[in-house]
């Protein structure tokens, strides 16, 4: 019962994220961490 309480809760928790607009912003840092790994950024 717990197990699916917090998977629950993740995806709750998940959707309020993507209906923030985090998920450009998490995409664009992550873009950022990538191209400084490569030298580029």
């Amino acid at each position: 019962m717990v197990r699916v309480s917090l998977l629950a809760l993740a995806g709750v928790l998940i959707a309020a994220g993507i209906a923030g607009g985090d998920v450009e912003l998490l995409f664009r840092k992550a873009v950022f961490v990538c191209l400084e790994c490569i030298g580029i950024g």
